[in-house]
C-alpha cells in the first residue's frame, strides 16, 4: 500500500505541479502576447541553439561507451545516441523513467545486463552533477558582490555574516552527528555520499578518463551555450548581464528535475533569475518558453525517431 501510493505521488506532484506552473506563466502573459514574441523571434539563433543541443546529445552517446569499454561491451554509437534520445522523450511522460528505459534498450540490443547499464547512468548523472557544482561554484564566485549586495539589500550585512556562519555551524555539527547516528536516514545519507566518492574516483579509474571528462565539460559547455544563444533571438534582452546568463541557466537546469521535461517551470526559473537583474518579465517569459519549446521539439522528433526505428536498426537480433 505505501509503495503504491509513493509511486502514485512521484508520478502525480511533478505531473500536478507542471500543470500549474504552465497555468501560472500564462495567466502572467497572455497567449496571444506569447505568439507575438515567437512569431518575432530570430529563428537563426534558435536554430544555432538546437544544434549546440544536438551536439550535447550526441556527446552524451559518445561519453556513455567509454563506461561500458571496461566491462568488455563496446556496443553500436547508434544503439547509444537513439537511446539518449528516447530518455529524454519518456522522462517527459514519467520523470526519471528514462534512465530505466535507457538501460533496458541497451539490455535489449547489445546483451549488456540491465544493473550494469543502469549503473553506468548512475556514474555519469554523478559526473554531471560535479560540473553542474563547479559551474555553480564559478557563478557565486564571480557574481559575489551582487550576491552579496543583493542579500545586504534585503537583510542587514551583520544577520548576513550570522547567516552564513550559522550554515557553516550546522553543517559541521550535522556532519558529525550523521557520521555517528545509526538512523536509517543517515545511514541512507551515508550510503549516497559514499556512492557520489566511489562514483567520481571511479572516473579517474577509466582507461579512458580524459577522453571522458573532455565530453563531460564539453555536453555542459553545448548547454550554456544553447542557453546563451537563445537569447539573442529576443530583441527585447540584447546586452544581458553575464550572471544572469549563469544564475538563469543555474535555476532552469535545476527546474527540470521538478516537473515532467521542465513543463512550466522552466520558463518561470528563468523569470525568476531573470528578474534578479531588472530584465523586463515578459521577454524574460517568452525566452524561457521559447527555449523550453524550441528544445522540446527536437526531442520529441529525435526521440520519437530514435523508438520507431531501434527495432529496425537491430532487425538482425
Amino acid at each position: 500500500m505505501k509503495l503504491t501510493l509513493k509511486k502514485t505521488l512521484s508520478i502525480g506532484i511533478p505531473l500536478l505541479l507542471g500543470v500549474f506552473l504552465v497555468w501560472y506563466s500564462l495567466s502572467r502573459i497572455s497567449i496571444p502576447e506569447l505568439l507575438v514574441y515567437f512569431k518575432n523571434a530570430d529563428y537563426g539563433w534558435i536554430l544555432l541553439a538546437m544544434f549546440f543541443g544536438l551536439l550535447s546529445h550526441i556527446s552524451r552517446a559518445y561519453r556513455w561507451r567509454f563506461q561500458l569499454e571496461p566491462m568488455g561491451y563496446h556496443i553500436k554509437f547508434g544503439n547509444s545516441l537513439m537511446a539518449v534520445f528516447a530518455t529524454y522523450l519518456i522522462n517527459y511522460t514519467i520523470p526519471r523513467s528514462g534512465e530505466v528505459a535507457r538501460a533496458t534498450i541497451l539490455s535489449n540490443y547489445e546483451g549488456v545486463p540491465f544493473e550494469k547499464g543502469f549503473g553506468t547512468i548512475i556514474a555519469e548523472r554523478i559526473a554531471d552533477m560535479m560540473v553542474m557544482l563547479i559551474i555553480i561554484g564559478i557563478t557565486l564566485i564571480l557574481q559575489f558582490d551582487f550576491i552579496y549586495g543583493f542579500l545586504t539589500e534585503k537583510f542587514s550585512s551583520t544577520k548576513v555574516l550570522i547567516g552564513i556562519a550559522s550554515l557553516v555551524v550546522l553543517f559541521l555539527i550535522g556532519s558529525r552527528l550523521i557520521k555517528k547516528s545509526e538512523s536509517k536516514f543517515a545511514i541512507k545519507l551515508k550510503g549516497f555520499v559514499n556512492g557520489l566518492v566511489e562514483g567520481i574516483t571511479s572516473i579517474f579509474k577509466m582507461k579512458k578518463k580524459w577522453a571522458f571528462i573532455f565530453h563531460t565539460f564539453f555536453i555542459w559547455g553545448m548547454y550554456l551555450l544553447m542557453f546563451y544563444v537563445t537569447t539573442f533571438a529576443i530583441s527585447d534582452l540584447e546586452n544581458i548581464p553575464t550572471g544572469a546568463i549563469l544564475i538563469g541557466f543555474i535555476l532552469a537546469s535545476f527546474s527540470i528535475a521538478a516537473t515532467n521535461g521542465g513543463i512550466g517551470s522552466y520558463p518561470e526559473a528563468i523569470v525568476i533569475g531573470f528578474l534578479l537583474f531588472d530584465l523586463p518579465e515578459d521577454p524574460s517569459r517568452a525566452f524561457g518558453w521559447i527555449m523550453w519549446t524550441s528544445q522540446t521539439i527536437m526531442i520529441v522528433i529525435l526521440g520519437g525517431i530514435s523508438l520507431l526505428y531501434l527495432p529496425i536498426f537491430n532487425r538482425k537480433k
